[in-house]
């Protein structure tokens, strides 16, 4: 369920609930004139109560609101109906829920380029990307993956061949590129050989490249077909090899699809 628990007066106001709301009262400002956009940091205090009893009263018309969401409740409902359309910063944000504010600006331009330029073009495309993405980041926060690289020594399979190849070339970019084979496999793609010089690093350093690759992957892989069939397991083996963090990806693509599909 999108909300674990009520946000609200007197309710259990859990950070990651809270941080939902605010986003869908900001998204919906519009319709309460006079607001102000809530911070969006987890607390419920005060002026987020004030924000939601005075949607519940201009919004939604009632003549005695209760200041609180409830999970499944009919607030939460009209919140989703006033979402404005495409992919927005608010709705990037709602997705990737726990990255940090300058990770959301400076992925945020680069998702939407890198993505339109693989077909990742519409709103069911983009949250199933976002939620495998959201996932293999932890929601932006790890381009590099926290493993040495070790376990892929003398890996046959991912093209290691040579000694060092396990950590030299493990898994990097916001769908984690892995092994010698793959990185020379992107790197023609984009002009640029990174099994050499140290190159290899810039997946995981330069922002847009770490999109790209990601990109390049779901391309390469099909995945724009299985996104279409809203196939999350199909998807999850293709990315994963097995279905190792599903619920973390379908809590990911539960939050997307309901700021990015229609109500």
């Amino acid at each position: 369920m999108l909300l674990s628990a009520a946000v609200g007066r007197a309710c259990q106001n859990r950070s990651c609930d809270v941080k939902k709301v605010q986003l869908l009262v900001n998204m919906n400002l519009g319709r309460i004139p006079g607001t102000a956009a809530l911070t969006v940091d987890g607390q419920f205090g005060p002026i987020s109560l004030e924000a939601i009893i005075a949607f519940q009263a201009r919004a939604m018309g009632q003549t005695a609101p209760d200041g609180v969401v409830a999970p499944g409740g009919p607030m939460l409902a009209e919140l989703r109906r006033g979402l404005p359309g495409g992919l927005t910063a608010e709705k990037f944000h709602f997705t990737m829920l726990n990255a940090k504010s300058y990770q959301l600006e400076l992925f945020y331009q680069p998702m939407l380029d890198r993505m339109q330029a693989a077909q990742i073009n519409t709103p069911l495309r983009w949250a199933h990307f976002l939620a495998q993405t959201g996932h293999e980041s932890g929601d932006l926060q790890y381009l590099e993956e926290l493993a040495s690289g070790q376990a892929y020594e003398g890996r046959a399979d991912l093209g290691n061949a040579q000694p060092g190849d396990g950590p030299r070339f493990k898994g990097r970019g916001l769908i984690q590129l892995t092994g010698r084979v793959n990185y020379a496999a992107y790197g023609r793609s984009i002009g640029l050989d990174l099994t050499v010089d140290g190159n290899w690093n810039k997946v995981a350093t330069d922002p847009a490249l770490a999109v790209d690759v990601a990109c390049w992957f779901w391309r390469t892989h099909g995945l724009n077909k299985l996104a279409d069939l809203d196939d999350l397991l199909g998807i999850t083996r293709r990315v994963n090899g097995g279905l190792t963090g599903l619920e973390d990806r379908a809590d990911h693509l539960e939050r997307a699809e309901f700021v990015l599909l229609p109500a």
